[in-house]
């Protein structure tokens, strides 16, 4: 990394983290209760809405309770998307005469967007009605990102409680998240992003002159339509000049700013945030990556305040910060290096490797934000991944397969890097022959069988899956590519699928019956099939007492213990991925190179 680049990153971390504090104090007050006793008049509209919907306000769940009410609410969420886009040829909002949506991608779709995946097997301009995109994604980039956010409040107050049966209401939880920290924060975001010229209107395509006329060769056609031939069997063609293109229009800005904040990235555009009609400008750039991390470092402050020890929210921010500079690095220096391929072509390498990015941001801010966006359960990309050096594809798709804790998705980030610090304090107990503690509760058997769930489901579904379309004939079909990359792109496929990042290596077609089979049950599995064990370990905490500090209570706010949690990701990343990495990224890097 250059000075230039070095300035960059240290700028954003600095606003990210001044943005941060402030917002982390305010989600605990929220959700603990304090800005209802402030705001009386907003506690009486919150009451009356509870109870127009028969919801007990001041119930306060099991845990499995808890997961119930998720379950069923996110499920309602699948089917009310499914039926938005099979049914959208015959709804109002649909300037543009979209078709119903295919059965097989509507499925994945609708899954995709419930579970904060938000990966796109279509072109959103091209497939999605404008209140498709409204009603079904837009909505869900909401509700996804509160479901995560209330399970990782859940998880805090089973440290923060003590010897209580319930973790909370999970229809309050939703409702404080949407309405109290989604809605407004993306509200102010659209409006800064319209300011920047994203577009936000309910038109259809547009005709617009052309600054420059373009000319351009195409076949001739008959009376009939078909292409005309000359004597010798050849096609005649006929030169046309466009003075005209058509652009998509749309509510574009409102589902970029909750794309970004509720760390979603499904984009209106297939382009996505490589667009300019989504991010035009280098400030619009900025906005959106502060976005995606705005929370998630927020949270961390979040479980300083709620559990009474703020150096403990701090030590997960700082082992989050510490990886996160580790991979930007990288990112940043694999991307700054020429392609080989290209430069033997006699193709200037002076700005390292620019196949598929904007050269309005160039190398360095590619690298920054799909590092962020990996790093974050956020699949909005404003680069092409599949173009990227080797190296610097392993980045983002290592970065997915460490659970993306390193900040991570809205709530997913926090809970999962909680499931690491356990597991971490578990393994120095081991070590020195005590029973491991972790924020004042002892860990024990239970919650260690729960955190070995988590951290297996998602090897299991990525690895299964990539395992399964290599050797399908289904799934090599859709590989543009042989080798080592056409393997990568198998594997970032289900990496980001189980654990619902949703950016791709775009080089595998896998709108096809049989990747949407694959990787639909593979995000709905990869969402809850850690939420529930996340939840379980919540609600066993909260029945604990909290234990008292001791001489021989194992430290978790200071740098050994940031040092310790580094070590247990990284770890636990390496010695499941590394063998996939080395038959992919790894080898491919080795051929370009050597």
């Amino acid at each position: 990394m250059n000075h230039s680049s070095v300035l960059q990153v240290g700028l954003y971390l600095l606003i990210l983290f001044l943005l941060a504090w402030p917002l982390g104090r305010y989600l605990a007050d929220l959700f603990e209760g304090r800005v209802a006793e402030r705001c009386p008049r907003l506690a009486a509209v919150a009451g009356r809405f509870y109870r127009l919907c028969g919801v007990n306000a001041g119930q306060d769940m099991s845990w499995w309770r808890y997961a119930l009410a998720l379950l069923a609410f996110n499920a309602i969420g699948v089917l009310v998307v499914y039926a938005l886009q099979r049914l959208q040829v015959w709804l109002p909002l649909n300037p543009a005469g979209m078709a119903a949506v295919e059965p097989g991608s509507a499925f994945n779709t609708a899954i995709s967007f419930v579970t904060n995946t938000n990966w796109q097997g279509y072109s959103g301009e091209a497939a999605m009605s404008h209140l498709t995109q409204m009603l079904g994604l837009a909505v869900q980039n909401f509700f996804s990102a509160a479901t995560g956010l209330a399970v990782a409040i859940a998880l805090v107050r089973g440290f923060a409680r003590r010897s209580v049966a319930g973790i909370g209401n999970a229809w309050v939880d939703l409702t404080r998240a949407t309405v109290g920290v989604l809605l407004p924060l993306s509200t102010v975001i659209a409006v800064f992003l319209v300011a920047q010229g994203v577009v936000q209107n309910f038109a259809g395509p547009t005709e617009v002159s052309l600054l420059q006329p373009v000319e351009y060769s195409q076949p001739k056609l008959d009376a009939d339509g078909q292409p005309l031939k000359d004597a010798a069997g050849q096609v005649v063609t006929e030169t046309v000049t466009a003075k005209t293109q058509s652009l998509s229009m749309g509510p574009v800005a409102s589902q970029e700013a909750i794309k970004m904040l509720g760390t979603n990235g499904g984009g209106f555009f297939n382009a996505n945030s490589a667009h300019p009609f989504e991010n035009p400008t280098p400030l619009s750039n900025l906005v959106q990556i502060l976005a995606i991390f705005l929370i998630p470092a927020a949270l961390c402050f979040t479980l300083g305040h709620m559990v009474g020890d703020i150096r403990q929210g701090l030590a997960i921010l700082g082992a989050m910060t510490l990886i996160f500079l580790v991979m930007v690095a990288i990112a940043i220096w694999a991307e700054g290096q020429a392609n080989p391929l290209l430069t033997a072509l006699g193709m200037d390498g002076s700005g390292g490797n620019l196949e598929g990015k904007e050269a309005r941001f160039g190398s360095v801010q590619s690298a920054l934000f799909a590092v962020i966006t990996t790093a974050a359960s956020c699949g909005a990309v404003n680069a092409m991944h599949d173009s990227f050096m080797p190296l610097g594809g392993l980045v983002p798709m290592w970065l997915i397969q460490l659970g993306e804790v390193v900040f991570g998705g809205v709530g997913a980030g926090l809970y999962g890097m909680l499931v690491f610090a356990i597991e971490a304090v578990f393994l120095a107990g081991l070590m020195i022959g005590r029973t491991p503690e972790y924020l004042g509760k002892k860990i024990e058997s239970y919650e260690m069988k729960m955190v070995s769930v988590v951290i297996l489901a998602t090897p299991l579904l990525i690895l299964g899956g990539t395992a399964i379309s290599v050797l399908a004939s289904a799934g090599v079909s859709s590989m543009a590519n042989p080798g080592a990359h056409g393997f990568s792109e198998v594997l970032y496929a289900f990496s980001s699928a189980a654990n619902n990042n949703g950016s791709a290596f775009a080089g595998l077609s896998a709108n096809t019956p049989f990747y949407n089979l694959m990787l639909g049950p593979a995000m709905w599995f990869g969402r809850f099939t850690v939420i529930v064990p996340v939840l379980a370990i919540a609600g066993r905490l909260a029945a604990k007492p909290r234990l008292a500090v001791t001489a021989g209570t194992l430290p978790t706010h200071g740098p050994l213990f940031i040092v310790l949690l580094i070590g247990t990701v990284v770890l636990v990343g390496a010695l499941t991925y590394l063998p996939a990495l080395a038959l992919g990224p790894i080898v491919e890097h080795l051929n370009l190179f050597l």
